[in-house]
């Protein structure tokens, strides 16, 4: 049985370019179901996409993240490809990457993007990109080095273990965490980046969304790291503890008198809080663990992408009723011996 195969592009007034990308992702992928997700356009996008031969379905939530979250809910396929509808990536790799998830087996083939021609990239977005991804390396792992691409292939077992949870841009951040954090295997190809054609609008806002994203990897440190990050702000309230309470200690020591009750009060309710988030991050920690444990489960109960799944075993067939057995099955075998008490003796 052919694996299924289905190609997902968020659309966002994307009139000028998504019939390009549809196009070319039917020429790799004569065999994929193409969806475009209009997301709230205000032009033509609907209308030039399902010219082009696209299933054309609406989000109206504005956002990547709302528009990938309904996606992952409504399609189910052996394989899913996620690319931008603005003709930014080479969709015509779409076959190499599918064919290189199937031949791992990954669950995540990720299109690292290479700047092709001027422009491609606008003036803060390299710089922002690269702190952002060595943000999420030093924090969850170094398997990735372009986090923030849009243009990936999921497997099954990945899209449904994936909770979806961002509205915008940040679902890229979420996605790649997701697989840092359960160690999915994960690959990367290098993938031509070019600037968006003529008539098409980028919508992305390079500090609003920078910060956005920052936001959302400190909130996913918190949530997936409660450890690392309770045990540095319990070190910093212990550091301040000790710097206030440490004179008043020595003058304790020397004089056998605590003249300066205010901070010695101060220093301990310091490290009585530090304690108590230290505390509070072992027991996030134990939740996070069973949260993870859970979401591993529910990936596990997926098969493996691969290239071809077998058929059904098909039963052996039973012989005609009342023709006795079947030819060549040979005499019937022996009744049992039941002993002494089978053939009536005592």
């Amino acid at each position: 049985m052919s694996p299924t195969i289905a190609c997902v592009v968020p659309c966002h007034n994307e009139e000028a370019a998504v019939s390009t990308v549809v196009r070319d992702l039917r020429a790799a992928l004569p065999e994929a179901e193409i969806y475009v997700y209009d997301n709230n356009s205000t032009d033509r996008t609907a209308e030039v996409a399902r010219t082009a031969g696209a299933i054309v379905r609406e989000e109206p939530r504005r956002g990547k993240g709302n528009v990938v979250r309904r996606a992952f809910a409504d399609i189910d396929a052996d394989a899913l490809l996620i690319v931008d509808g603005d003709d930014t990536y080479d969709a015509s790799r779409a076959r190499e990457m599918v064919d290189l998830l199937f031949q791992g087996p990954y669950d995540q083939v990720l299109g690292a993007r290479r700047e092709a021609g001027g422009g491609a990239y606008r003036a803060g977005h390299t710089l922002g990109n690269r702190l952002l991804t060595g943000a999420v390396r030093v924090l969850f792992g170094n398997d990735v080095t372009d986090m923030l691409s849009g243009y990936r292939v999921l497997s099954r077992r990945f899209v449904k273990s994936f909770p979806a949870l961002s509205r915008e841009f940040e679902i890229e951040t979420e996605m790649t965490v997701h697989a840092l954090n359960l160690r999915l295997p994960t690959t990367e190809v290098s993938i031509d980046y070019r600037g968006r054609t003529a008539g098409s609008e980028s919508k992305l806002r390079t500090y609003r969304d920078g910060w956005r994203i920052l936001g959302v990897i400190l909130n996913l440190a918190r949530r997936e790291r409660p450890s690392l990050v309770h045990a540095a702000a319990a070190g910093a309230l212990a550091l301040a503890a000790v710097v206030l309470g440490l004179p008043v200690v020595t003058e304790f020591l020397r004089t056998g008198t605590v003249p300066r009750f205010p901070t010695a009060i101060l220093a301990a309710t310091l490290m009585t809080i530090a304690a108590l988030v230290l505390l509070v991050g072992y027991i996030l920690a134990a939740v996070m663990h069973l949260r993870q444990e859970h979401s591993r489960l529910v990936h596990l109960a997926y098969p493996a992408p691969g290239p071809a799944r077998p058929g059904p075993t098909t039963a052996p067939a039973l012989p005609p009723a009342g023709d006795g057995p079947a030819p060549g099955s040979g005499p019937p075998p022996p009744p049992a011996d039941r002993g002494p008490a089978a053939s009536g003796t005592v």
